[in-house]
């Protein structure tokens, strides 16, 4: 039986600038999997590259035994797979809710709803009609996860979560990830704090320059593997 997802040889580019090279990585069902590295790295481009927001060949990306590297964002969508992205990108025009009940369009079947995400973030209810970028960056963060999960994805990718949040909204967002999660539900987190990564995953990918550094059970690897793999020294 096929990996849920499988990375095969992925090269990706920006025109003539080439962010990743050869990356090879597996994702079991039910599995939570970090990606970690520097700025550069190419977590974001490997995000993008799965979720179809850049094309590659298409048996460089499968998903369930599929062929999924060359679909555009919304086929893949279709498929099971959602992405909170980086800077969040909500609809500005709309409100917490309007953001939240366009994640479902989808009509994917499964148990997230509004009413489960409000039980999840509490106050997203009591903001559920102030417009979604008046809000603080923690819960424009929490709007963007709600909204992915609307979509009832099978596979749900974060990248970046707690950039540029205060260490309190990092923990409320982190402690509700198990809620998130315990359902077998995928994920790939990405983040650059080591710590919070390694305590959410069961195993870790560094990359650097664009290449896969490190690999490994979270509980695994040391501290000195993680800085040779980020920093090449």
């Amino acid at each position: 039986m096929p990996e849920l997802l499988e990375i095969k040889g992925l090269d990706a580019r920006y025109g003539d600038f080439q962010a990743l090279y050869g990356v090879d990585m597996t994702v079991s069902a039910g599995e939570v999997v970090a990606v970690i590295g520097a700025n550069g790295a190419g977590k974001t481009t490997l995000m993008r590259s799965i979720s179809g927001l850049i094309r590659n060949g298409a048996d460089m990306v499968r998903y369930r035994g599929n062929a999924i590297g060359a679909l555009r964002a919304d086929q893949v969508a279709a498929q099971g797979v959602a992405l909170v992205p980086e800077g969040r990108l909500l609809f500005q025009s709309l409100s917490v809710e309007e953001n939240l009940i366009i994640g479902g369009q989808m009509g994917r079947k499964g148990p997230w709803n509004l009413r489960r995400l409000y039980d999840l973030f509490p106050i997203l209810e009591e903001r559920r009609n102030v417009p979604a970028t008046a809000l603080s960056g923690g819960q424009q963060q929490m709007v963007a996860i709600g909204r992915a999960l609307m979509s009832n994805p099978d596979l749900l990718m974060m990248d970046e979560i707690s950039l540029g949040l205060a260490p309190v909204i990092i923990r409320q967002i982190y402690e509700a990830l198990p809620g998130i999660v315990g359902e077998g539900l995928t994920a790939i987190v990405v983040e650059q704090d080591i710590a919070k990564a390694l305590s959410v995953s069961s195993r870790v990918i560094c990359l650097q320059e664009g290449r896969v550094s490190l690999s490994g059970k979270s509980g695994d690897v040391t501290r000195d593997a993680i800085s040779r793999a980020y920093f090449g020294v």
